[in-house]
């Protein structure tokens, strides 16, 4: 075994079904006494109703997350913040909510509580991508960190099939891109693997019978592995990409997520094999690439960039955009196969079809 070094991030993990009931408890044992409650503007009746859940240590909601956490939002927050002198943050949603969440704590410390809605995972790192002038931008920091997560698994039984479908493949890119990592190690890529594979079953059985208590189950352990993968590692070309395409061009996360992912599998192959041993384990396939498309185009994702609303100029932008910042990959970053990449993308064609690498 080589050598490598894991890092473990501290938090506290409440999983299980009807968890959120215990929400107001965690406040409590965190002691804090003016929780801002965060939301999106569609969660907005759910924030006010977590708020009389926690009572009178409920101080504010702020219904106003959005996706890919643009900085004015943030700060139109934090004048909340300031103004009902809040100590302590609660979300209770998906990506954007919980993004919202990790910005405000970057700029004040303030503990956070995040019950997550979707498989996103982003509860689980230290990691904050923020939106300004059009360029998203991501940060570490031990203070993005949430302190508690609530995993309820009555929270995900109504999230539409076709959302579950392609946050759940958000999340498999998380612990995809952790098998190949630079700082991949033995303890990380075992969590990976079993995260992959929880939820390359539970996404079917969800599809199939959305109400399937032990597959939201399984989906929502697996989400949180991904998460965990995530925050233990760094990223490479599949974030960098999806980064890029959301903030320059503002597409939908999960989805967008879920239509690079097999072509960043397929243009990593030849460079990360003992990733590809785990991934063709954890898909019962000898085609992860292939594989990782035909699970989520079977179950209705849209694969094609280009219906998501990407335009055919940015096969020529993406690819200098991503050289401009590059982000560590182990398949050398080269202007034309990156181009390839993003055209196979934004057509939507199988990774079998697509022009090599």
């Amino acid at each position: 075994m080589r050598d490598f070094v894991y890092n473990a991030n501290p938090g506290r993990v409440v999983f299980g079904s009807g968890t959120l009931s215990r929400l107001p408890g965690e406040v409590e044992r965190l002691n804090l006494t003016r929780v801002l409650v965060v939301a999106t503007p569609e969660q907005e009746a759910d924030a006010h109703r977590i708020a009389g859940m926690i009572g009178a240590r409920a101080a504010a909601v702020f219904a106003g997350a959005r996706m890919h956490t643009p900085t004015e939002v943030t700060a139109k927050a934090m004048e909340v913040v300031a103004a009902e002198r809040i100590d302590g943050l609660v979300a209770v949603g998906g990506g954007s909510t919980t993004g919202l969440a990790k910005a405000l704590a970057m700029r004040t410390d303030l503990p956070q509580i995040v019950a997550p809605t979707t498989y996103a995972g982003s509860e689980m790192t230290p990691i904050l991508g923020e939106t300004e002038n059009g360029r998203k931008v991501t940060r570490s920091d031990p203070r993005i960190l949430p302190e508690v997560v609530i995993y309820d698994v009555d929270l995900t039984l109504t999230l539409p099939v076709a959302m579950s479908v392609t946050s759940g493949m958000n999340a498999v890119a998380h612990a995809v891109e952790a098998l190949y990592a630079r700082e991949a190690n033995p303890i990380v890529s075992m969590m990976a693997e079993r995260a992959i594979a929880a939820l390359a079953a539970a996404l079917p059985a969800i599809h199939a019978r959305p109400d399937d208590r032990e597959a939201r189950s399984e989906a929502l352990f697996g989400a949180w592995l991904c998460g965990v993968c995530l925050g233990s590692v760094g990223m490479a070309l599949h974030h960098k990409i999806c980064h890029t395409l959301g903030g320059t061009y503002d597409l939908p996360h999960a989805e967008t997520h879920t239509a690079v992912l097999p072509h960043a599998i397929a243009y990593n192959a030849a460079h990360a094999p003992d990733a590809m041993e785990a991934l063709k384990r954890a898909l019962s396939t000898q085609d992860p690439a292939g594989a990782a498309f035909d699970l989520a185009q079977g179950l209705g994702a849209t694969m094609a960039l280009e219906r998501l609303g990407l335009p055919e100029r940015a096969m020529d932008e993406v690819p200098d955009l991503v050289l401009a910042s590059p982000y560590w990959n182990p398949a050398p970053l080269e202007r034309e196969p990156l181009r390839r990449l993003v055209s196979a993308a934004h057509a939507g064609r199988h990774p079998a079809t697509a022009p090599k690498s």
